[in-house]
């Protein structure tokens, strides 16, 4: 049975005439007379009731007629469906996000992605940067929001937000009171810090700019959940590490975030995508984050995207705001 016999059936049954059928599909009668005659030997019933006068349908044409225009419905549908997936208007893009992108670039990029592709479906799924960019690597996700330019090869990133990292202490602590505290006060002070594994743009950044400060880091313990890290400064009296977006975070009641300078840690929020997988629906993701307002925070400082490969050289994007300089007078920040 072939679609095309299907299509004339029904523009015999519509039209209620040979000539007006073989008009309506622009073919000759004699294709639509031997598209029945086909059709009705392979179904194995008559379906026409011809006459000199008027072309109708058998009882059993009739049923038939239903049914086809469900099969025929249901083509035109899945045509629509592949051709919305192709122009990338319809289907569905996985995204992964970390704490700080879900905070602050991610919700205005969702609005827009939404009035712009109503029909386009996105998966979300909160992960911490390492973990994100395993699961690109392994087909997981399409899109990682993460700390850090990947080094992996067949990465892409586009930078679009960079935040900054402040230090949590106790309510207790001699620095809770503190407008900011220069980085090299860290030398000596007991603290924890994120796993590499888990997020490792913020590990090599702390550890960077101890090296170049020359500032020896006194570190107590590594650990991989923020929650665990604020249990940690709490119950040791420890210095630990933050990104400014945390400051919302429930679960770090009794804690103080107090703001680092001289120099500023801060981390870059990057998109990363697969390079063999840059499809249309991530590439309408890129530029509904490179359009974002992404937030209203002073520790924020929006970039210019600048697409590169992972691993390539190049100069950081200029800054195109610049939030109020953390050297500022503020005092610290209660987490509650």
């Amino acid at each position: 049975m072939q679609f095309q016999q299907l299509v004339s059936f029904l523009a015999i049954a519509e039209e209620h005439n040979f000539g007006r059928a073989a008009r309506r599909l622009h073919l000759a009668q004699s294709s639509i007379s031997l598209h029945l005659k086909r059709l009705e030997r392979e179904v194995g019933v008559e379906l026409v009731a011809r006459s000199s006068h008027r072309v109708s349908l058998t009882p059993a044409g009739e049923v038939f007629l239903d049914e086809v225009r469900q099969v025929l419905d249901l083509a035109d549908s899945a045509v629509a469906a592949a051709r919305a997936v192709a122009s990338g208007r319809a289907g569905t893009l996985r995204v992964g996000f970390n704490f700080a992108a879900g905070r602050l670039v991610l919700p205005p990029a969702l609005v827009r992605m939404h009035a712009e592709h109503p029909d386009l479906r996105v998966d979300l799924t909160e992960k911490r940067s390492g973990p994100q960019l395993r699961a690109l690597a392994d087909g997981e996700l399409d899109v990682a929001l993460v700390f850090g330019a990947p080094t992996a090869p067949g990465l892409v990133s586009a930078q679009v937000s960079r935040v900054d990292l402040v230090a949590l202490v106790t309510e207790s602590h001699p620095w809770a009171r503190r407008d900011r505290v220069r980085f090299r006060e860290l030398a000596g002070q007991p603290c924890v810090l994120f796993g590499r594994e888990q997020c490792p743009a913020m590990y090599d950044e702390l550890r960077a700019i101890a090296g170049r400060t020359g500032t020896e880091l006194a570190v107590v313990a590594e650990i991989d959940d923020p929650l665990a890290t604020a249990a940690t400064v709490r119950a040791r009296r420890v210095v630990g590490f933050a990104s400014a977006p945390r400051w919302d975070q429930n679960g770090l009641a009794g804690l103080v975030t107090v703001p680092i300078v001289d120099p500023v840690p801060s981390l870059a929020i990057h998109a990363v995508w697969r390079r063999d997988a840059e499809t249309l629906p991530v590439r309408a993701l890129l530029r509904c984050l490179a359009a974002g307002d992404h937030a209203d925070l002073s520790t924020v400082r929006p970039l210019v995207v600048a697409q590169r490969a992972a691993g390539a050289r190049g100069s950081e994007p200029r800054r195109t705001t610049r939030a109020r300089a953390m050297a500022g007078a503020r005092p610290g920040r209660r987490m509650e």
